[in-house]
């Protein structure tokens, strides 16, 4: 038959790219590394280091994610062609449709493993920063920060990730003046960074009884955590350490002992707060170690110029600036500046789906790497 000959066309056209596809993921590598690990976890003394034993298995289970797939994949493309084979044998059309449903389900797993191959960047591997400003503009500005807070925290729920809020600031009226967060999961930092940039919206504002249109601003600022142990060396009279009560949602003790924690860098500005722990001690460790992360990625871009790589600046929260439009009205779109890509359910991207941009963005970075 004329459709199953052309379904095999289609999965041949696969084998090449899976076989590249494969020594891009290092698959025989992360094998390899599989075998380490389980021969590790089977020591008698694995479980000494009860810290030291998570981060091995955490490391596990990334690395067989990422082989499962693969061979989910080859397993899809076998039954593919046993199912082609069966119609021609019984000259059955009905495989059609079941043919047509495994090659949709290939080739959508087949496009997100090769985004996978994008994660180049030193800190992709890396959990993410978040940390979100309101711009001018009061209250309408406060609610739209607070929507954005949403839109992460849905994305990062649909993939797995974990959450954990390290600072907040409620607007005076509603929405949310600043927020931090940290976003945990396999490459958080490498879709995360992505964000980074001034996001503009435009809707007619439930604060204003005109009922008028109004562009409002926020601004997203994304940075790698980087490990604790990194190599940065803070001098005691360098920092300015202040004490202040949490606020924002945290539980009833947030108002109840100054137990957030606030580290200026003197001789940078650098700014760090914490809040999240119920404990002094761990907001100031935390607050450390997000410094030591700022200072050691300003010190790296100023000797690599690595800017765009690593950190980058937040633009001014204005006109001009922005790195993506989100219009509700008076028609419904949602557009990247810098790639062009867009998508005219606006609410469908404010609960979460940010994918479509975070792969765009990966391919445009990619390409301008290699000059194309």
């Amino acid at each position: 038959m004329v459709e199953l000959d052309q379904y095999r066309l289609t999965l041949n056209e696969y084998k090449e790219p899976m076989e590249e596809l494969k020594l891009a993921l290092g698959l025989d590598r992360k094998q390899k590394r599989i075998n380490e690990l389980e021969k590790e976890m089977r020591a008698d003394n694995f479980w000494d280091d009860p810290a030291a034993a998570q981060e091995v298995m955490k490391e596990l289970k990334e690395l067989k994610d990422s082989v499962s797939s693969f061979r989910s994949m080859e397993l899809i493309m076998d039954d593919i062609e046993t199912m082609i084979e069966l119609g021609d044998e019984e000259n059955d059309a009905s495989v059609i449709g079941e043919i047509e449903e495994l090659l949709g389900t290939f080739s959508a797993q087949f496009d997100e493993m090769k985004i996978q191959t994008l994660f180049s960047g030193e800190y992709d591997d890396n959990d993410a920063i978040v940390t979100l400003h309101a711009g001018a503009g009061g209250t309408e500005s406060c609610d739209w920060t607070g929507m954005l807070y949403r839109m992460y925290s849905k994305w990062a729920d649909s993939h797995g990730f974990k959450v954990e809020v390290l600072d907040y600031l409620d607007g005076d009226e509603a929405g949310i003046k600043t927020i931090t967060f940290q976003v945990s999961g396999e490459h958080a930092y490498g879709y995360l960074k992505s964000e980074r940039g001034v996001h503009r919206l435009v809707r007619i504002s439930p604060f204003n009884a005109a009922g008028k249109r109004q562009t409002s601003f926020a601004s997203c600022d994304v940075m790698p955590d980087i490990d604790k142990d990194v190599s940065v060396e803070i001098a005691d009279e360098d920092i300015r350490i202040d004490t202040y009560r949490s606020s924002g949602a945290g539980g009833q003790h947030v108002n109840k002992t100054d137990s957030a924690i606030r580290i200026t860098h003197l001789p940078t500005g650098v700014v760090v707060q914490c809040q999240n722990e119920r404990s002094q001690h761990k907001n100031k460790d935390k607050a450390m170690q997000i410094l030591k992360a700022r200072l050691y990625l300003l010190k790296e871009q100023e000797k690599q110029e690595k800017l765009s790589d690593i950190r980058g600046e937040v633009s001014d929260n204005g006109w001009g600036s922005q790195i993506r439009s989100y219009v509700m009205q008076p028609y419904t779109m949602v557009k990247d500046h810098r790639t062009g890509e867009e998508i005219g359910n606006a609410q469908s991207v404010l609960d979460g789906n940010l994918d479509p941009f975070m792969n765009a963005y990966l391919r445009w970075i990619s390409n301008t790497d290699q000059g194309e």
